[in-house]
């Protein structure tokens, strides 16, 4: 029988919709501290200054996808008893943490979506490459995806903890 979805499951959906809402968002933003570079950049089309997740590496769009996948899993079936207890929540927690692990290194690497020479160009020119409001927004949804998964492994141990038996002193 299906039960309602716990707080947890609640909060892997809700990390899985924030994943998916990020995906549609500014990924990548071009910017400089020079005005005339500044000037320069809003003279571009708005596709060549930001840039959508679909065109970052691996490591942009993979952690969402991810963690939509496993949060809508979660919240479709986490309150079924045999998957429960046959390792969603742990399978969840190792989910969100790769998840989280490719969102710091796609943050770490950002600049990689360029080119070499396209960094050198960038670099010459004084431009930086800055996060997006989905790139944060997908941070967020990893961060609240592990605090949720690790939540879940925690009531399931709860859950299945049994009491041991009283021993007797001779």
């Amino acid at each position: 029988m299906i039960a309602r979805p716990s707080w947890q499951g609640i909060g892997g959906l809700a990390a899985a919709v924030l994943a998916v809402i990020s995906l549609f968002l500014p990924w990548t933003v071009l910017s400089s501290a020079n005005p005339d570079v500044q000037a320069a950049l809003a003279e571009l089309p708005p596709g060549d200054v930001t840039r959508s997740v679909w065109r970052a590496t691996f490591l942009g769009w993979f952690p969402p996808l991810l963690i939509a996948a496993a949060g809508g899993t979660v919240a479709a079936i986490g309150r079924i008893h045999a998957a429960r207890t046959g390792g969603l929540p742990q399978l969840w927690l190792i989910a969100a943490v790769v998840a989280a692990l490719c969102a710091a290194f796609g943050w770490i690497y950002i600049e990689w979506q360029f080119g070499a020479e396209e960094r050198a160009v960038l670099e010459a020119s004084g431009v930086t490459v800055a996060a997006g409001t989905g790139r944060y927004l997908g941070a967020l949804a990893a961060l609240a995806s592990l605090v949720f998964a690790v939540l879940d492994v925690r009531a399931l141990r709860a859950e299945t903890r049994r009491r041991r038996p009283a021993r007797r002193r001779r």
